[in-house]
């Protein structure tokens, strides 16, 4: 197995964790805010692993980047759609996922009242499960393919 493949591997089989914890996440956010719940130590640490697990995910990626066959730099990189995708457009748009994910759990742990907690980390992880979902979309390989 060589270090690509290992790293490719890793990074496929840890997306399902990382979108299981999303989901988990803003379906408990949406819920608990619409039902007016106050905002319990169990909801600060599921929020908490669902950012852990994309950070998890973008290291494994970074290294993955790093050593992909896809991701080239040069004249034609922007000419050819698969180097263009792996090179910038998944980076970019995972890195804004990320952003999201991170603005909305500092959000939520700043909020003075549970509905302002739940409000961030509903928002906020909903916009990058969005990002996230049209960026699997547009690598035309779909959720279950190898990325």
């Amino acid at each position: 197995m060589t270090l690509y493949s290992f790293f490719l591997h890793l990074h496929s089989g840890f997306r399902y964790i990382v979108l299981l914890l999303l989901l988990v996440a803003i379906i408990r956010a949406w819920a608990d805010w619409l039902g007016h719940k106050a905002y319990s130590e169990g909801n600060r640490k599921l929020n908490l692993f669902a950012m852990i697990s994309a950070h998890t995910q973008l290291l494994i990626g970074i290294v993955l980047y790093f050593v992909s066959p896809f991701v080239k730099f040069g004249p034609d990189t922007m000419k050819d759609a698969t180097t263009r995708y792996w090179t910038m457009e998944h980076l970019v748009g995972m890195l804004i996922a990320i952003a999201l994910i991170t603005v909305g759990h500092a959000r939520s742990k700043r909020g003075a009242t549970s509905d302002a907690k739940h409000k961030s980390i509903a928002i906020f992880y909903t916009l990058a499960l969005i990002v996230i979902a049209i960026i699997i979309i547009f690598s035309k390989r779909g959720l279950l393919g190898m990325s």
